[in-house]
């Protein structure tokens, strides 16, 4: 637990308001119990803040019981806690943090009326998640000491917070807030306000590009899970994480980023979306979404047995880069004969591409595509293997090079034919919009990186991910994907395109005007 016994005298007397006394407002409330500062928590329905008061106690209970903290601290973090029956409750408080109902008319009409219970030196915060903090800001006669200050659920446990200058905020008002945050143990990331600010905006590459994927009819949701689980890291695949924000919510956020950002491709959602929440096909909620699920368990398809092979000859592509001499040792040891030539009837051409599909290179290496295939080099050989045939690869070349790859104990998914197989693909699109956001200077890189690591989950920061990959390679595979669908959401970002033209990392700042 943070802060729990060096409180200083500052955070003893800095009082700290919340309206709303839901999810998000008892969260923060605990999370400010905890760090040492007197909370005083407001909400219209008495019920609310008497569930509230009860919930944190229970939590911060919990931590008594884990060793965490004692029973003489938890007391005085309780005692800190004062339930307002009326607004006029949080008159001494120097940040108020809003954490209402998601409507802009709602927040308008509460700030105004805070702004005439608090002093003219508080700060007004609000934790909306899809609103520009500027719209709210706007009913109010002292717009520079009104903010964002947006949490993530479970409060305590999501340890990063986005400060959120609204067009005429101060900027000691962000100072301020961000050392705020970071007396709880929670990392503040400043992000500009402009539409999902910085998590909501970074998270946009993997469902999106995952449904894209789906539409394509490249694979099924289990398949693109595991790769993105297994071969990938991430902790949960695209449409496992889907199916637990719920549809209904997802869908509506994905639509709400695209049309605020004027329809921009890049954040282009998916003609799927609409028919499944028409369905109530919602995820674990409802039971059932991409996967089904019984006792809040997902039912995952069992995974067919790899098809016995027999002494098969293959030609690796790839002149002997390190990628295709890995490969070649891979298929030798389960059994396979590594040809010098494609030539030959029984000889199978296996390709290592990026971001091109089989067809792609079949025309391009002048290669027969009845026999062709591809294995993904991104993500190596360790932990899962990615298959990807033409759309004309005969059943006994799919058969063969599926038990050869799966030989030695390794999970196999074989999908159809895709420009950047399925990592390729989502991997690139998390950068490229990383990549626009520190271009757009929507946040700094270094908040880039913690906001996506903290907030998202992700095994790297996108940024840092690019150059581990190669910015390159990141640069090639969106280059290829835009040339072979004609699709706009692949152009490269300036930030990106730049950075690998002057070979500097990804993670470079934009050098000083002056």
């Amino acid at each position: 637990m943070t802060n729990k016994t060096k409180t200083s005298p500052a955070q003893r007397d800095l009082r700290i308001g919340i309206v709303g006394a839901g999810v998000m407002g008892r969260g923060i409330a605990q999370l400010f119990l905890q760090a040492g500062y007197p909370v005083r928590l407001y909400d219209t329905q008495a019920g609310a803040l008497d569930a509230a008061a009860e919930f944190v106690g229970k939590m911060i209970g919990r931590q008594v019981e884990k060793g965490r903290c004692s029973q003489e601290e938890a007391d005085t973090m309780l005692a800190g806690l004062t339930l307002c029956r009326g607004m006029d409750g949080l008159a001494s408080c120097r940040v108020v943090i809003e954490a209402v109902v998601e409507l802009l008319d709602v927040k308008k009409q509460l700030f105004a009326e805070l702004e005439n219970i608090v002093s003219a030196e508080a700060i007004l915060a609000s934790n909306t998640s899809s609103l520009l903090v500027s719209d709210i800001a706007a009913a109010c006669a002292r717009p520079e000491r009104v903010a964002g200050l947006h949490f993530f659920n479970p409060v305590p446990l999501m340890r990063v917070v986005e400060v959120i200058p609204a067009a005429l905020t101060d900027a000691d008002v962000i100072g301020e807030l961000s050392s705020l945050v970071a007396t709880t143990g929670h990392r503040a990331v400043v992000a500009a306000d402009q539409p999902g600010f910085l998590v909501n905006h970074a998270g946009r590459g993997f469902t999106t590009e995952a449904l894209r994927i789906l539409e394509e009819g490249v694979a099924q949701p289990v398949d693109v899970d595991r790769v993105m689980r297994e071969a990938m890291g991430f902790r949960m695949g695209p449409f496992e994480l889907l199916d637990l924000t719920g549809l209904d919510v997802s869908g509506k956020v994905m639509q709400s980023v695209y049309d605020q950002f004027l329809q921009e491709p890049m954040y282009r959602p998916s003609s799927l979306v609409p028919p499944r929440m028409a369905a109530g096909l919602f995820g674990r909620k409802t039971g059932r979404g991409f996967y089904r699920y019984e006792d809040n368990r997902k039912i995952e398809p069992e995974e067919a047995p790899a098809p016995q092979v027999s002494i098969t000859r293959v030609w690796l592509d790839g002149a002997g880069d390190s990628a295709s001499r890995q490969l070649a040792e891979e298929l030798k040891a389960g059994g396979a004969q590594v040809a010098d030539s494609p030539a030959g009837g029984d000889t199978i051409a296996v390709l290592q591409p990026w971001g091109s599909d089989v067809s792609q290179c079949c025309t391009v290496k002048d290669l027969d595509p009845t026999r062709t295939v591809a294995v993904d080099p991104l993500p190596g050989l360790d932990k899962r293997r990615t298959l990807m045939l033409s759309p004309v690869t005969e059943p006994g070349v799919r058969d063969s090079m599926h038990g050869l790859l799966a030989a030695g104990g390794v999970p196999v998914t074989v999908i159809n034919d895709s420009p950047g197989f399925i990592s390729q693909r989502i991997l690139a699109v998390i950068v490229n919009i990383a990549a626009n956001i520190a271009q757009r200077r929507i946040a700094s890189v270094p908040d880039i990186e913690a906001a996506v690591t903290l907030g998202l989950g992700y095994p790297h920061g996108p940024l840092s991910w690019g150059d581990k990959v190669g910015g390159a390679r990141i640069a090639e595979i969106l280059d290829n994907l835009f040339k072979l669908t004609g699709d706009p959401r692949y152009r490269p970002s300036p930030w990106l395109r730049r950075r690998v033209q002057c070979g500097v990392s990804l993670l470079t700042e934009e050098a000083e005007r002056n």
